[in-house]
């Protein structure tokens, strides 16, 4: 019986120690299969939970109780590319490469003439820094020349030119260009010292100033050897005396000559779609702003600067170029305001200021004999004050062509010595050739011309040969002004049109119709 007792007990306890272990065996198991089900659950979140990040659906995310990471911030921007040199870099030998050289950002190339070893001082020469700097921006469109405000640049005649050149380039002007006044500069004469040539869309603008140091070329130069306008023969003071030409001064700043040839300060050659804003040009040795041969100009806020005793000095000067627009513009200059030449078509002047000057003139034309063609000129809603003439047109015996379809409209003029000009025997010497042959006139119409006159109202005096015909004259008003000159009548030669309403004073010299014996204008007349 015991000895049964005890195997029985010794076996339960065996069968426990057994039951036990396996018990803590399976356990173990169980707590590290628990564990990799987490983990492999967790890793599963992860997974979709970043690929509900790149989802545009997110409406979800928040049920979950898993947390994800945030996302990094991006990182900063790079810096943006250099816009200029360094600060101290030498004066580039070479004009920089195609892209700009590091002179601008993309997009944008804006050369700036400092960077190309131009000083600015007023003192040293920086034509050549102007030169490197034009040959960069040739070579890319829609580039930008930077002559900078507050500095004042030396430059000598120069040539920015075509025909090869990229289009549309800006010539940003803020700062002054200032011409040199010693004759070294100058050989035996130039007929200009800024010059644009063969471009396209060319454009000139800002707040800078061109100063040509007219006064040192004035000066140096014999008075006589400049022609004259033949307007001043018909300009007599009322006490007889004849008023005496300025003294001639010293010589240039530097003890020498000038030439007797004097520049024209800026002028465009050859050239279509040319701008010019914002600009003055001042004091310039002769012309100040020339267009040649050009097709589509516009010029406005623009102005001119010089004495109105200064010789020569045309403010803006047209020829053989059409499709042209001058607005919004002061001038005062020693001869025309504006000059329209031969070969100009399709002129429109308005809304400027003359004066003071020789007003604004179609001519003269047909000089030495030559052919001379303009046609459709538009001038109104223009101011005078002080002018030699108000509006004119002159030509010179024994030319040819014609002038037709020209209208002045809305022209107020103030203290104007002859405000209405037609004069087809002019002659800027002391005397010229009598000859039969002459430009055509016809077509010419006077509109709202009023204010005072100093000399005489209207000088109308065409050819013999060639008589004025459809010349119009509506609502002028125009009433004397008594100062130191001998006043005059209208006055009227060979000149046929129609008064479209009375005019003061009375112009009864215009003769109404048509010539009887009109001469029919042969091939060489016509244009």
């Amino acid at each position: 019986m015991g000895g049964s007792y005890f195997r029985n007990l010794t076996f339960m306890v065996i069968v426990t120690v057994l039951l036990l272990g396996f018990s803590h065996i399976e356990s173990g198991n169980a707590k590290r299969i628990g564990r990799h089900w987490r983990q492999s659950r967790n890793v599963a979140a992860d997974s979709l939970s970043k690929k509900k990040g790149k989802s545009h659906h997110s409406s979800n995310a928040g049920k979950s109780k898993h947390k994800t990471p945030s996302p990094k911030p991006p990182p900063p921007p790079p810096p943006p590319p250099a816009t200029g040199p360094k600060k101290s870099p030498p004066p580039p030998t070479a004009p920089p490469t195609d892209k700009g050289g590091g002179y601008s950002p993309v997009g944008s190339t804006v050369l700036n003439v400092l960077n190309f070893g131009a000083k600015g001082d007023g003192i040293s020469d920086d034509t050549k820094a102007f030169q490197a700097a034009w040959a960069a921006a040739c070579k890319i469109e829609a580039s930008t020349i930077n002559v900078p405000a507050d500095y004042v640049f030396l430059v000598g005649p120069i040539s920015f030119s075509g025909p090869y050149c990229q289009h549309n380039i800006v010539f940003q002007l803020d700062g002054v260009i200032t011409a040199p006044t010693s004759p070294s500069h100058w050989g035996s004469g130039l007929l200009q010292w800024l010059e644009f040539t063969k471009l396209v869309g060319l454009t000139i603008r800002g707040s800078g100033t061109i100063d040509g140091n007219g006064a040192v070329w004035w000066q140096n130069s014999p008075y006589d050897h400049d022609p004259l306008d033949d307007q001043s023969k018909l300009i007599f003071p009322s006490n007889g005396s004849l008023s005496q030409k300025p003294p001639i001064p010293v010589r240039s700043s530097l003890g020498g000559k000038m030439p007797s040839i004097k520049p024209t300060a800026l002028r465009f050659y050859g050239s279509y779609n040319v701008t010019v804003t914002g600009i003055t040009i001042q004091n310039s040795p002769q012309c100040h702003l020339k267009f040649d041969n050009c097709i589509g100009v516009s010029v406005y806020n623009f102005s001119v600067s010089s004495p109105g005793d200064s010789p020569n000095t045309d403010g803006i000067h047209l020829q053989n170029s059409k499709d042209v627009l001058i607005r919004s513009s002061n001038l005062a200059c020693g001869d025309d305001c504006i000059s329209i030449q031969t070969g100009c078509t399709n002129i429109y002047v308005h809304n400027v200021n003359c004066g003071p000057g020789h007003g604004i003139s179609i001519g003269g034309l047909g000089k030495d004999n030559t052919k001379a063609c303009v046609s459709n000129i538009t001038v109104r809603d223009v101011v005078m004050h002080n002018t030699m003439n108000g509006v004119r047109i002159k030509t010179w015996q024994g030319g040819s062509g014609s002038v037709q379809g020209v209208l002045f409209s809305n022209i107020q003029v103030n203290e104007v010595q002859l405000p209405i000009v037609i004069d087809q025997f002019y002659c800027d010497r002391s005397s010229c050739k009598n000859q039969t042959a002459a430009v055509a006139l016809s077509g010419i119409n006077y509109e709202n011309i009023r204010g005072t006159y100093t000399v005489k109202p209207v000088h109308l005096a065409c050819s013999d040969n060639m008589p004025c015909t459809d010349v119009t004259l509506t609502n002028i008003q125009l009433k004397p002004q008594q100062e130191r000159y001998h006043m005059y009548d209208p006055y009227c030669w060979q000149t046929f049109g129609q008064l479209n309403s009375p005019t003061i004073p009375p112009v009864g010299c215009l003769m109404v119709g048509k010539p009887s014996s009109n001469k029919i204008q042969g091939d060489s007349d016509s244009c």
